[in-house]
């Protein structure tokens, strides 16, 4: 699933686009909104909420979120699209260009009103206006026997860090990912470190936390199970984490990150 940074950027993409050009194209392709029309309608802005993409026009908001596999691509008209027509979800347009939703996970029209229903459960985005690491950090506390790496993926506590953030961040503070929250006396540096880290790369097009932007090192642990930690020579471990049916792979270096508390 895409990080908050890399959604971010889609947003951005989106906002200078569409925003302030009436549509000449709307195309909803879920059958929920077959039949709807929003010709003539102008974008005010597109703005990122964690991971949730925010297209607001005058009385609704186009919600849409990438989930595992989405991606919003953006073309001159009538130019070739880079991905089969067939998985497009929404296309909208205007004179200068179309945005066209590839594989969305989420495809909803929203009256402004009801967004607090659908979103107010997120945490504070890292990447937002609301950021607040204290308000991320009660939402934690919260629930102490929960495993950190856990934690830093509920979008309930802080929205925008997705799995590689997570595991970047517990290895840049010596952290296993299945250290229980309420045992972790660095908690707040860490959330401090996992906001610095995707405002740091939301920028770029392509990620690196070890500051090296060359292929294959980019990452300290994520993505390199098997391989030698750069820090210290260990061989860089893999596990699944979280409830059933909401598993996702961590890394982290044994000798960096020592089991505690667990």
């Amino acid at each position: 699933m895409p990080e908050g940074d890399t959604v971010w950027r889609t947003a951005r993409r989106l906002d200078q686009a569409l925003s302030g050009y009436p549509l000449t194209v709307s195309d909803f392709r879920v059958p929920q909104y077959a039949t709807l029309d929003l010709v003539g309608q102008i974008p005010h802005e597109t703005v990122s909420r964690g991971k949730h993409i925010l297209t607001r026009l005058d009385d609704v908001s186009v919600h849409t979120h990438l989930k595992m596999e989405g991606a919003w691509h953006v073309y001159r008209p009538r130019s070739p699209w880079r991905s089969p027509a067939f998985q497009a979800r929404v296309v909208l347009g205007n004179e200068h260009w179309v945005a066209v939703g590839f594989r969305l996970g989420i495809v909803e029209v929203v009256p402004h009103a009801a967004l607090e229903e659908r979103l107010g459960h997120l945490g504070p985005d890292v990447l937002g206006p609301d950021w607040s690491a204290e308000e991320a950090l009660r939402r934690l506390r919260r629930h102490p026997d929960v495993s950190v790496g856990e934690a830093l993926l509920d979008q309930r506590n802080l929205a925008g860090i997705g799995n590689m953030y997570k595991a970047e961040a517990c290895f840049l503070l010596g952290i296993h990912p299945e250290t229980p929250v309420g045992r972790l006396d660095v908690l707040p540096a860490l959330v401090d470190r996992a906001q610095r880290l995707v405002s740091a790369n939301k920028e770029r097009a392509e990620q690196t936390t070890t500051g090296n932007t060359r292929r294959g090192e980019r990452m300290w642990v994520y993505g390199r199970a098997g391989q030698p930690c750069r820090r210290c020579g260990s061989t860089i471990r893999s596990t699944h984490q979280g409830a059933p049916g909401l598993e996702r792979v961590t890394f982290w270096c044994p000798a960096c990150q020592p089991v505690t508390g667990t």
